[in-house]
């Protein structure tokens, strides 16, 4: 056995196969590693960053990394794990996505060990015969095999034709950069298993298949995902990051330790501090030690000794007095009035430290005002000069 085997295997759900995993790091070429990503939103997620953590652990025993930006895969919508069929992001919109994608995935993997490729580069230039060619390779029966597809099918909701090709697109790229190992979830199982197959066919030796746990969002329930407002952002700010982990229940506490970063929380550890140790190694990721500790000050003054932050946006405003639901609207503390007025009522919200209960009621704008929406918004309220 690669003496390399069980570490780069820590922490993964399933190795299709671990004797063709040992062979390849055996043999002593530089393995080519793909991972793909559809860019339907602007940000990578934290989720996205446990299949980015395993490919620098590939990376930093010498293989190079093949990054897939599904330029042309994201007009249709990855279908895995879904039960309704997603929307349509416009090209326009995936192409801005996608600007951002590399340069966040940089903020863990190493740039000179990373392949870029656009699908859209070859599938672009597929013909209709070439298309349908693919389709011959698959029938209809294997693809409702698929968990997701079997169970709207069973449950009569809508299967889209054009999400029964999404599995046999990915599974081509596998093809196109000629993987020797594919990373991804385990709602990717079926489509990486299909790219073995395409190898095989075209003469190449099938990839190595490696999913990854799916790590659950804040809630501690759905995978996490941008759309289901679940997630914490690669790109958000150090102390948003940090005051994000801290908000979730010690059983997340726990998994997010072991799947992110292969550790066993210690059960006679204080809860609290434990989470605020994992709060500090995710910022470290994407931003440092030394934001890490900033950050992780930062709370403790704010949370632990109930002092401000040190730092708060600014907003002046020329009235003299300000309904409290137009003045959270109008500093971003929240996106519609509707939100503002359920914060309200919920006592989620306060002026000038006295919590503000009454959907209805106006505030004085008084010089360097300190204005509080939930645990971690704060913005001072000054008048116009």
């Amino acid at each position: 056995m690669h003496p390399l085997l069980k570490i780069l295997t820590r922490g993964t759900e399933q190795v299709i196969s671990e004797e063709e995993l040992d062979k390849l790091l055996s043999s002593g070429k530089k393995l080519r590693i793909k991972f793909g990503v559809d860019p339907t939103s602007a940000n990578l997620h934290l989720g996205h960053a446990l299949s980015l953590l395993k490919l620098k652990q590939f990376q930093d025993v010498g293989h190079q990394v093949l990054l897939v930006i599904g330029d042309f895969t994201a007009s249709i919508g990855d279908p895995s794990g879904r039960n309704t069929t997603r929307p349509l992001v416009p090209k326009e919109q995936i192409l801005k996505n996608a600007q951002t994608y590399t340069e966040q995935a940089f903020k863990i993997l190493d740039k000179e060990q990373t392949e870029i490729f656009w699908n859209g580069s070859w599938f672009g230039r597929l013909s209709a015969e070439e298309l349908l060619g693919l389709g011959r390779r698959v029938t209809v029966n294997q693809l409702l095999h698929r968990q997701d597809f079997h169970d709207r099918f069973t449950a009569d909701q809508s299967i889209f034709l054009h999400e029964l090709f999404y599995p046999l697109l990915q599974a081509w790229d596998s093809v196109m950069v000629k993987a020797d190992i594919e990373i991804g979830g385990r709602d990717q199982l079926f489509n990486m298993l299909l790219g073995r197959d395409f190898q095989k066919e075209e003469g190449q030796n099938p990839q190595v298949v490696i999913t990854l746990p799916i790590l659950e969002g804040l809630d501690g329930s759905r995978k996490m995902s941008k759309s289901l407002g679940n997630d914490i952002g690669i790109t958000e700010p150090p102390k948003e990051i940090f005051g994000k982990t801290m908000s979730i229940s010690d059983w997340l506490m726990k998994r997010w330790f072991l799947v992110l970063f292969g550790e066993e929380v210690d059960p006679h550890a204080n809860p609290m501090e434990e989470k605020k140790r994992l709060a500090e190694k995710i910022v470290t990721l994407f931003y440092g030690k030394e934001e890490a500790i900033k950050a992780r000050t930062e709370f403790e003054r704010v949370f632990s000794k109930k002092e401000l932050p040190e730092e708060m946006p600014e907003f002046c405003f020329s009235q003299k007095q300000m309904p409290i639901v137009e003045l959270l609207v109008a500093v971003g503390a929240v996106k519609s009035k509707s939100e503002a007025r359920r914060l309200i009522s919920q006592g989620g919200v306060s002026y000038q430290g006295k919590k503000v209960t009454d959907v209805h009621h106006s505030v004085e704008i008084q010089p360097d005002a300190v204005l509080r929406c939930g645990k971690r918004f704060f913005a001072r309220i000054n008048p116009s000069s």
